[in-house]
């Protein structure tokens, strides 16, 4: 009998998105769950290929992917709030540069010769 463990970690999110290095944590965490992806998919393949009974398989096979589709999930949920991030930055430098502009044009003086 082949047994086979494997965890998923639970990502935290938070609600504000305000660490400088956010995007990198993102970007980390992104590259990890889909590494585990990857290897879950391998095990799903060798337990195909693999000895034990075809009941077995099937289970183990239900369980890998079970734990495909959470981290998918979680993915998924690291992706939109890369893109959040990614728009919130892009707002805010346009704001930078755009700022000062819309300022100006909003007071106005009239000179007369």
């Amino acid at each position: 009998m082949t047994t086979i463990q494997a965890t998923t970690q639970p990502i935290q999110t938070s609600g504000g998105g305000s660490r400088s290095s956010g995007g990198n944590d993102i970007a980390a965490q992104i590259s990890r769950i889909t590494d585990k992806i990857t290897k879950l998919t391998q095990q799903l393949k060798e337990v195909a290929n693999g000895f034990g009974s075809a009941e077995e398989k099937k289970k183990q096979q239900e369980l890998i992917q079970v734990q495909i589709k959470v981290l998918q999930a979680q993915l998924a949920q690291l992706q939109r709030q890369q893109a959040e991030e990614a728009q919130k930055k892009q707002e805010q430098s346009l704001v930078n540069v755009e700022g000062p502009k819309n300022a100006s044009d909003n007071h106005q003086i009239d000179i007369y010769v």
